[in-house]
C-alpha cells in the first residue's frame, strides 16, 4: 500500500480501497429484499434514537452533546429512504407492507424532530432527501408522485414554523445553540471574510502558498481543510496538518461557513472542484441506469434483483442529496466523518455495475 502524503492522496485511497471492497461484496454475498429490509429498519431506529438522546442532551445540565446528525445524517437519509423503497417493493410483488410503511412514516418525523432541533442543516438534507426519494421511487414504481404543490407548501409552512419556534425556545430556555437567526448572523459576520480569501487565493491545484493559516508552512493545497476523519489519520500516524482542539475554529472559516464548492476549490483547486463534479455526474447517471435495468427486470417478472434495487434507491437518494446540500450550502456535510459516509454511499451506487453488466 502506497503511504499517503498528504489529505487529498489519503482521500483516494480510501475512495479506491471502499470502491473495490463494495464492489467484492456485491459479487459474493446475496441480497434478498427481506434482509435490506431488515437492515434498513435496524439502521433507521437505530440513528432515530443517537439523534433523540443527543437532542435531549441539548437540554439537560453538565451533559454534552455529539451533533451526530453532521456525519451521520446521509447514512439517515439512506437508510430510511431505503426502508421505504423495500416497503414499496414489497407492494410490487403483492405482499402487504402497511404496518412497515406506517412505522417508516413515525421514523420520518422522530428524526426530522430531532435532527431538526440539532441542526437546521440536517433539516434542509433531510426534506431533500425526501423530495429526491419521493421523485426516485414515484418513477421506479410506476405511481402518482405524492410530491404535489399542496405538499410542498405545507412542507414549506411546517419548516418555517419549526425555526420560528426554535427561535422562541432558544429565548426562553435562553439556550441561543438553538437559535437559527444566530446561525444567520454568524454566517453573515464570518462569511463575506472566509469567501475574500477563497477567491483571491485558490488556483488550478489548490491555493496560493502561504494563503492558509498554516502560514510559512502552508502547502498550497491539502492544508487539511477537506480530510478525512482525524481519528482515521491518527491512526495511521499520518504527518499531515491537521485542524485539531482549538484550532477547528480556523477550520471553521471555510468547513462551516461556505458551501463545498469554496472548500474543495480552496484546498484541492479548480482542478478538484471539476473532478469532483464529473465525478458526481458519472455516480448519479450510472445509478438511474442500473435502476431502470432494475426496473425493468423487475417488470418482466424477476425478483432476483429486490434488493439490490431498494439499496440503489436509497444509496442514489442519500447521496444526491449529500452532494446539493455539501457544494452548494454547508461544507460541513461532507467533511470529517460525514466524508467516509459520502464514499461509502458513492460506493454503494457504483458497486452495483458489475453485476449488471454480468447478469444481463
Amino acid at each position: 500500500m502506497l503511504i499517503a502524503e498528504n489529505h487529498l492522496q489519503f482521500i483516494l485511497e480510501v475512495v479506491i480501497m471502499v470502491h473495490v471492497g463494495m464492489l467484492l461484496i456485491f459479487n459474493v454475498i446475496a441480497i434478498p429484499l427481506s434482509l435490506v429490509l431488515f437492515l434498513a429498519l435496524m439502521l433507521t431506529v437505530v440513528l432515530a434514537g443517537i439523534f433523540s438522546i443527543d437532542t435531549a442532551f441539548l437540554f439537560l445540565p453538565f451533559v454534552s452533546h455529539h451533533e451526530f446528525t453532521h456525519p451521520f445524517g446521509p447514512l439517515a437519509v439512506f437508510s430510511w429512504v431505503t426502508l421505504s423503497a423495500s416497503a414499496s417493493l414489497l407492494t410490487e410483488v403483492d405482499i402487504k407492507s402497511s404496518s412497515i410503511k406506517t412505522l417508516s412514516i413515525i421514523l420520518f418525523f422522530v428524526i426530522a424532530v430531532a435532527g431538526g432541533i440539532m441542526h437546521r442543516s440536517f433539516l434542509l438534507l433531510w426534506l431533500l432527501g425526501w423530495f429526491v426519494g419521493t421523485l426516485i421511487m414515484s418513477k421506479s414504481f410506476r405511481r402518482t408522485s405524492t410530491i404535489t404543490l399542496k405538499r410542498i407548501l405545507l412542507v414549506m409552512g411546517a419548516g418555517l414554523a419549526g425555526f420560528g419556534i426554535l427561535e422562541i425556545l432558544s429565548k426562553i430556555l435562553n439556550a441561543p445553540i438553538l437559535s437559527p437567526l444566530l446561525r444567520i448572523s454568524r454566517i453573515e459576520e464570518f462569511a463575506m471574510p472566509s469567501l475574500t480569501m477563497v477567491i483571491k487565493n485558490t488556483t488550478f491545484w489548490g491555493h496560493v502558498q502561504g494563503s492558509c493559516f498554516w502560514g510559512a508552512q502552508c502547502l498550497g493545497g491539502s492544508d487539511g481543510y477537506i480530510s478525512m476523519p482525524m481519528n482515521l489519520i491518527n491512526f495511521f500516524t499520518l504527518p499531515f496538518p491537521l485542524f485539531a482542539g482549538v484550532l477547528v475554529v480556523k477550520k471553521d472559516a471555510i468547513d462551516y461557513m461556505l458551501p463545498g464548492i469554496f472548500g474543495v476549490a480552496f484546498d484541492f483547486g479548480y482542478g478538484g472542484l471539476l473532478a469532483l463534479m464529473v465525478w458526481i455526474m458519472i455516480v448519479t447517471l450510472t445509478g438511474f441506469y442500473i435502476l431502470r435495468n432494475y426496473r425493468s427486470k423487475r417488470k418482466n417478472g424477476s425478483r432476483m434483483y429486490l434488493g439490490r434495487e431498494a439499496l440503489l434507491i436509497g444509496a442514489l437518494t442519500a447521496f444526491l442529496s449529500q452532494s446539493i446540500i455539501a457544494l452548494f450550502l454547508f461544507n460541513r456535510t461532507f467533511n470529517g466523518i460525514a466524508m467516509l459516509v459520502y464514499i461509502f454511499l458513492s460506493a454503494l451506487v457504483m458497486a452495483h455495475i458489475l453485476s449488471i453488466k454480468r447478469n444481463i
